[in-house]
Order: structure tokens, then sequence, then C-alpha cells
């Protein structure tokens, strides 16, 4: 919101007195005087959106910062259920078992409506910008350099990284290597 004041038009003064004379140097100091002072309120009025705006800025970024650091909380709680239900389930504890799947399901639910998400890799070319190496392996029958078991979830959001992938990465001895890329 701009609001801009109105210079006002010269007012004439017809006088023919030669008292009216003094006049012209005092209203020139008037306008002038206006004129500086509707350059600070331009200039205020300025300083105050570029404030709101950046104030609106921080407290987003804040506020994603926030949401993330809560992310990297629950991500450990989203493993360890994955880990439950890969231990396998005694004969006993159907229910059990399905109440952890359900609750692991809606955690990534959640997490998808913030835009986080995860992805199954195994087999995807090993990337260190997405993926931490962990252990290296060595199967003969996949190309070198992917990744052969996922052994922690990585999520992210969009191209950002939340959390790397830690995984097992085929790392073939040389003489394999162009065995296998013939």
């Amino acid at each position: 919101m701009k609001s801009e004041i109105q210079t006002p038009p010269p007012v004439e003064v017809k006088t023919n007195s030669p008292a009216s004379e003094p006049a012209a140097p005092e209203l020139d100091l008037l306008l002038k005087d206006l004129a500086e002072q509707k350059d600070l309120h331009l200039r205020l009025a300025a300083d105050f959106e570029n404030f709101k705006r950046r104030s609106r800025q921080e407290s987003e970024t804040r506020a994603m910062a926030q949401k993330e650091a809560f992310i990297h909380e629950l991500l450990p709680v989203i493993d360890n259920l994955e880990r439950a239900l890969a231990s396998g389930a005694a004969a006993g504890s159907k229910q059990f078992h399905q109440g952890v799947e359900m609750t692991l399901l809606q955690l990534r639910h959640l997490l998808a409506q913030h835009g986080i998400e995860t992805k199954e890799i195994a087999g995807e070319a090993f990337d260190p910008h997405q993926h931490e190496a962990v252990l290296q392996g060595s199967d003969p029958a996949k190309p070198d350099h992917v990744i052969l078991e996922v052994m922690q979830r990585g999520y992210h959001r969009g191209a950002k990284v939340i959390r790397p992938a830690k995984v097992v990465v085929n790392n073939l001895p040389p003489a394999k290597q162009g065995a296998h890329a013939r």
C-alpha cells in the first residue's frame, strides 16, 4: 500500500504591495520541506514493506526448519517399525504384526502429505549425493556400483535429501568389471 502525498499547486498571491515579496522565498522553503517529507514518507513506507516481507520469509524458513527437525526425529521410529516387520511374526502374533503394519502405513502416508518421499532403490546406480555406502558387496551377476541392498531407507522432499539411504554397493574386482561390460 503506497500512499503518495500530492504536491499542491503553487499558490499565486496577487498583491500590489512590496510586503508580499518576502512570501515567495518562504513559500519555496515550505514546498522544499514538503518534498523532503514526501520523500521521507515514501522511503519509510518502502522500508516497512521490505521489513514485512523479510519477516514473513524468516518465519516461513523457521517453520520449515522446525518441521524438518521433527521429521528427523520421526524417521528412527519408522525404521524401528520396519525392523519389527522384517523380523517376522510368530504364528500367535498376527494381529500385532497387522497393527505394526497399519501404524507404519499411517506414518508413511503422513510423511507423503508433507512432501517427504522414499523410493525403492535396490538395483539402481549408487549416487553419493543421495546414498551413503555402509558396506561393499560383490555380486558378479549385477553391474558394478549398483545398490545391492538397502540397510536404511532414505527420504527426500523434491530434490532435497532429508536423510540419505544407507546401502550396500556392488564393488566388483577390475577383471570381473570388464567381463560384465561385454
